[in-house]
């Protein structure tokens, strides 16, 4: 050990600091395995997958180019490309012309597809209301406020 980190000086900062990153890293992995298996089991009940799901869930605004939804969600292009041609050839989905770019084409869902987004309601509700109640209301505007803040810190310095 070095005389800066006995001393309490930057590198001792700095390995404070890696094992944060390392705890929000494991932390946020875990989390995300965990709302890939609940987000499975609900969409499974509507004849979706959780990728499916994402990927319908992302153009109920309105149609979007595959690339912009890539972008939204931090994934990758071909991710979403494969959920979405899976999407159209179920009939979940469709794509349409996109008069900005010919070649990016809008995805768009289908009455089919908003019919299973309709039926994921009951159990995305259900599951809401169990976190507020783990978490508490406060809680729970809590963390989506951290996860937000935390998603907009990675975005700047990938940015910088």
């Amino acid at each position: 050990m070095s005389t800066g980190e006995r001393a309490g000086g930057p590198e001792a900062g700095g390995r404070e600091q890696r094992d944060l990153l390392s705890r929000t890293a494991l932390g946020i992995f875990r989390l995300n395995g965990q709302f890939l298996a609940v987000s499975d089991e609900l969409a499974r009940e509507a004849g979706l997958t959780a990728s499916w799901w994402q990927v319908l869930g992302a153009v109920l605004p309105g149609p979007r180019p595959v690339a912009a939804i890539a972008r939204t969600m931090g994934i990758t292009r071909q991710s979403v490309q494969r959920s979405a041609d899976l999407l159209v050839e179920h009939g979940l989905a469709a794509y349409e012309p996109n008069p900005a770019h010919r070649r990016a084409k809008l995805l768009r869902a289908t009455e089919e597809g908003l019919a299973a987004v309709r039926r994921l309601a009951p159990g995305h509700a259900a599951l809401a209301a169990r976190l507020a109640a783990a978490l508490g209301p406060e809680g729970f505007a809590e963390t989506v406020r951290v996860l937000d803040r935390l998603s907009e810190a990675m975005e700047t310095i990938q940015e910088g």
